[in-house]
């Protein structure tokens, strides 16, 4: 891993005690030296309509685009809702994907996501792949990190479950040595 890797988080939860936000904390803390990682706020965005777009990019989305063209890789927590990705972090891709200079674009990134149920977000997690190859993403194919039983990996708002931090730090070390690959 370089030096210094600059990582944008995004967590497709805006739910106040979220698993994928608690899950996005522990990223955070367990990032390997060197790793910055801020997160980015997509609550704000407006649904996406072409009309809104035509007018100009909301300032929320100028914002995150900027947090995204200053970080040297992505990293995206999410739920599962219904079998797939959550509307909000949809949303929030899809504007970011209209922007001329498509920021996503070639970025390198890694997806992980805690869900109460026994497979985690495996469905979401792979539709957000199928989304990634759209926006040209640069994907991180393993290891995969899916929290699956999520209540009984959190206490009280905190990754405790020692082979799922494990894990986890794996993932952010294999998203350095990504970005430094360059």
């Amino acid at each position: 891993m370089p030096s210094s890797v600059r990582v944008l988080a995004f967590c497709g939860s805006l739910r106040q005690g979220s698993y994928n936000a608690a899950a996005l904390e522990a990223a955070i803390e367990l990032a390997p030296a060197g790793m910055t990682i801020e997160r980015a706020e997509i609550g704000d965005f407006p649904l996406f309509n072409q009309d809104v777009q035509a007018a100009g990019f909301p300032q929320a989305v100028e914002r995150v685009a900027a947090q995204v063209r200053a970080a040297d890789a992505v990293l995206i927590a999410t739920p599962e809702y219904n079998y797939s990705v959550p509307g909000v972090l949809k949303n929030a891709l899809d504007w970011l994907s209209r922007l001329p200079d498509a920021p996503l674009g070639g970025k390198p990134a890694a997806i992980f996501g805690a869900s109460p149920g026994v497979i985690g977000t495996a469905r979401a997690q792979y539709h957000l792949r199928q989304i990634g190859v759209s926006l040209n993403l640069r994907l991180l194919n393993k290891p995969e990190v899916m929290i699956g039983q999520a209540g009984q990996r959190f206490e009280n708002g905190r990754l405790t479950d020692a082979p799922t931090r494990e894990h986890l730090q794996k993932l952010l070390v294999a998203l350095g040595d990504l970005a430094a690959a360059g």
